[in-house]
Order: structure tokens, then C-alpha cells, then sequence
């Protein structure tokens, strides 16, 4: 299979990294929920309450999510106000 000239096997490593660190970040987010809805060993405090980082990344994920719906809603409005602008009036 050949490569488009603008994919290289360099981008193509480094997209690669990325989507292995978004994977890490939906692990560590997971890990706070399942902290925060199911504690396994009440006496263990660190099995109990979330890290700062899985926190941090329950935030980053939630932030992103949001991020790309808001996106998506504008994209669509702006494609009714199109539509709607170049129905005829009448």
C-alpha cells in the first residue's frame, strides 16, 4: 500500500505517539471514575480517592469532548444559516 506524498512514515510515527497518549489519557480518566464510583479498599486511601493526574485527566477529556460537540453544533448551524439564507422567500 503506498503512501499519499504528503504521509510520511515520520508523520505518520508521530500520529501514532499521539493516539498512544490520548489512549493513557482516557485510561487515567477511567481510573478516576472508577475511583469515585467504586472504591475497592476503604482503607486504602490511594485505592480510594483520585490522583491529581487521573483528576487532570478526567477534566482534559471531558474539555475535549465538549470542545468537539460545541464544534460540530456550530459547524451545523452555519450550514442551516446557509440553507436557510439561499431558500427562497415567499
Amino acid at each position: 500500500m503506498a503512501l499519499a506524498p504528503s504521509v510520511t512514515a515520520e508523520s505518520l510515527a508521530l500520529q501514532a505517539c499521539d493516539d498512544l497518549d490520548s489512549f493513557h489519557t482516557v485510561r487515567r480518566a477511567y481510573a478516576c471514575i472508577e475511583k469515585l464510583i467504586v472504591p475497592q479498599h476503604v482503607n486504602d486511601t490511594d485505592d480510594v480517592y483520585p490522583t491529581r493526574t487521573e483528576l487532570g485527566a478526567l477534566v482534559r477529556l471531558v474539555n475535549e469532548e465538549l470542545q468537539r460537540r460545541i464544534e460540530t453544533a456550530e459547524t451545523t448551524l452555519q450550514s442551516l444559516r446557509a440553507a436557510v439564507g439561499d431558500a427562497p422567500r415567499g
